[in-house]
């Protein structure tokens, strides 16, 4: 696998941009262009990740293409077909989006999100944005998330048959799974299931952490690797059996110190566990 995490500044040149994520400890980022790059500076991106190893990971979709507002619905899903094309043309490991929601935050919980209906609604959108493009060099991914599809490895699967093209695949964030105590309390079980059921779609993951507070009702809350109660031991040696070239990606930290013991955490649990991370 290869680590990496977010690159700042986001104006940087090809060039300052791989010689950061190096200088970083990173085999794998996110490169700043979007959907207006032309393709002399797509493809200056793609040399300089090459001469310096890196896998560009993923490019991010994010917005909410299931909306209840049909024109915020339309935007959503013309700007997924080009974060798609995008991520084709620099040949990055994926674009990922989450399904959405139908309520009035993009990313929020709705009572409707894990009906029938939006099961089927986001397989419809998921295959009109990938029929819309056709990618030969990446995938478009669901993040995992706790209120909508897909919120588990089983409703993963589905999706990916329901949806029925090779170019959907699986970008894990096995946190955002842990909705609940009892997954809580035991996420080695939750990732290895994860990994066994979807394990060969697998294109990307993210790295995080959780933490259950002591406060009724329940409060879980996201923070740094080594903070919480995910099994990294389970987490890594799971992901050591996939493509070595799987990026697993730091996110939400406040700044360079956070994410600079996020890597420490987790290139010191990938010692221990005898786990090899570019």
């Amino acid at each position: 696998m290869r680590l990496g995490g977010p690159i700042t500044p986001r104006n940087l040149g090809p060039e300052e941009w791989a010689a950061r994520a190096r200088a970083l400890g990173y085999r794998a980022a996110n490169t700043p262009l979007d959907e207006t790059a032309d393709d002399a500076t797509v493809r200056a991106y793609i040399r300089a990740a090459e001469g310096a190893d890196l896998v560009i990971a993923e490019v991010g979709a994010w917005s909410n293409p299931i909306s209840p507002d049909p024109e915020t619905a339309r935007a959503a899903r013309e700007m997924n077909e080009r974060r798609l094309d995008l991520a084709d043309r620099l040949g990055a490991r994926c674009c990922v989006n989450i399904a959405g929601s139908r309520g009035a935050r993009w990313d929020g919980p709705h009572p409707d999100n894990l009906s029938a209906a939006v099961f089927d609604l986001v397989v419809e959108t998921v295959r009109g944005i990938i029929d819309a493009v056709r990618p030969t060099r990446t995938h478009y991914c669901l993040e995992t998330m706790p209120w909508v599809f897909p919120d588990s490895a089983d409703s993963y699967l589905a999706l990916i048959r329901a949806i029925d093209r090779p170019q959907f695949a699986v970008h894990l964030d096995p946190v955002n799974l842990v909705a609940s105590p009892r997954l809580y309390y035991d996420t080695g079980a939750l990732l290895r299931e994860c990994f066994a059921t979807l394990g060969p779609y697998i294109v990307s993951c993210h790295a995080k952490d959780i933490a259950l507070a002591d406060t009724l009702t329940v409060h879980l809350s996201e923070v740094r690797p080594g903070l919480g109660a995910l099994d990294y031991r389970t987490f890594l040696r799971e992901m050591a059996r996939l493509d070595p070239d799987t990026p697993l990606m730091l996110e939400h930290l406040p700044g360079e110190d956070e994410y600079a013991l996020a890597a420490a955490h987790i290139r010191a649990v990938a010692a221990e566990v005898g786990v090899p991370l570019a």
